[in-house]
Parts: C-alpha cells; sequence; structure tokens
C-alpha cells in the first residue's frame, strides 16, 4: 500500500482557519460545558476565546501550537487517559458542525450514499476530510487504499504538532473518522487504530480503518 504525501511546509505559524477552529471549540464546549470548558482554556492560555469563539470564516484561526495546548490542558486537568477520551468524543462531536460549516461537500458525498455500496461510501467520506483540511488548513492529509483497510495519513499534523509521548496522540482526529464513517455508511462502525504518531517520533501520523464494519445499527 502506497501513498503519497505532501512535503512538509517550511517552519512557520501553521493554522487552522477559524470556521474550522470553531467547529472544534462547540465540539469541545459540547463534551465538556461550559464550567469545564472554561476551565480549559484558562489552562490553555487562551483568555481571548472564553467571551467568544472564532468567527464561521476562513481567515487564520487556531495555531497548532494553540490547539495541542488545549490537548495538553486537557490532559493536565483529566489525565492522560481521561483526556485522551474527551478530545475523542470532540471529535466525534465536531462531525455535526462539520455538516453545518461544509455542507456542500458534504451533500456532494449524502447524494452518493442513495447509490453506492458501503465501501464505495467509506473512501468518499475519507476524501471529503481529506479536502476540507488539505484545502482550507495547513494540515496535509493523504488518503490510501490496501486489500482489508483504507489508510488515513497526515504529514503535517495539527493534532499533535511538536509534542512528544510514548503513543499516538490524535484522538481527536480518531473521533472524527469514526463519526464520519458511521455518518456516511448508515449505521456501520469500523475498527479504526492510529498505528504512527509524529508525536513519537514516527514520520507521519496514520489511521489504519479496516474495511470490514465491527458493528452495525
Amino acid at each position: 500500500m502506497s501513498v503519497a504525501v505532501p512535503v512538509q511546509a517550511e517552519s512557520r505559524n501553521c493554522t487552522f482557519p477559524n470556521k474550522i477552529s470553531r467547529i472544534f471549540l462547540l465540539a469541545l464546549n459540547d463534551v465538556l460545558g461550559d464550567n469545564n470548558m472554561l476551565a480549559v482554556l484558562n489552562t490553555a492560555r487562551l483568555p481571548r476565546l472564553v467571551e467568544e469563539f472564532p468567527p464561521a470564516n476562513f481567515e487564520p484561526g487556531l495555531t497548532f501550537e494553540e490547539v495541542v495546548d488545549l490537548f495538553e490542558a486537557l490532559e493536565s486537568i483529566y489525565g492522560q487517559r481521561g483526556g485522551r477520551k474527551v478530545a475523542h468524543q470532540a471529535g466525534q462531536a465536531c462531525f455535526k458542525y462539520g455538516i453545518e460549516g461544509f455542507g456542500g461537500l458534504i451533500g456532494f458525498a449524502d447524494f452518493f450514499l442513495r447509490i453506492l455500496p458501503v465501501g464505495m461510501r467509506v473512501r468518499i467520506g475519507l476524501e471529503v476530510l481529506r479536502e476540507i483540511f488539505n484545502r482550507y488548513s495547513d494540515q496535509h492529509i493523504a488518503v490510501g487504499e490496501g486489500e482489508s483497510a483504507y489508510v488515513f495519513v497526515s504529514e503535517q499534523c495539527g493534532m499533535c504538532w511538536q509534542r512528544h509521548a510514548d503513543g499516538p496522540v490524535c484522538a481527536l482526529m480518531a473521533g472524527l473518522l469514526e463519526e464520519t464513517l458511521y455518518w456516511i455508511s448508515r449505521g456501520q462502525r469500523f475498527a479504526i487504530e492510529e498505528t504512527a504518531c509524529i508525536a513519537r517520533g514516527d514520520p507521519n501520523c496514520t489511521f489504519y480503518i479496516q474495511k470490514t464494519p465491527t458493528s452495525s445499527q
């Protein structure tokens, strides 16, 4: 299985646009509630977000460093396991806000749900996510496919930017992938594993998605 991924960008202030930043924050607030969200923002040293989240536009929003500060604040408050569980749940919650924010691309995928087999729907869902991140942010995504699994690769990852860890830490992305595929397959769950992570010294962040669903609604 080979996947072409873009070359790492030069060192600069990599960002997510306001629209994607807002989706992240709304989803995290859904999981935590207002009071706990306030504690996380203060721990992450992001007081400017306490009164108002970024507007839903494509101007530069949260930097990769600030996104990582949020994840590290979660782990500081809830512990490593608890913080990553919250991040995973926030990734799942991101999906409904993504529908609102990127309705055109996702609506295009929804049209094909009625006529394509589930495997092709899953591939379309992954390609839609790839297109959103590559077009609108400094995160670089590639999608590939093997005999038994799809592969979702980020060579430049805003979820673990400059982090150092013993294992994979991109829990929000795992949650987002899980919920996207649940929706696009109309109620089927797929095993998703982050097998490589830049935070632990790997060259990229790689998620393997098994083609055979583990369960259905």
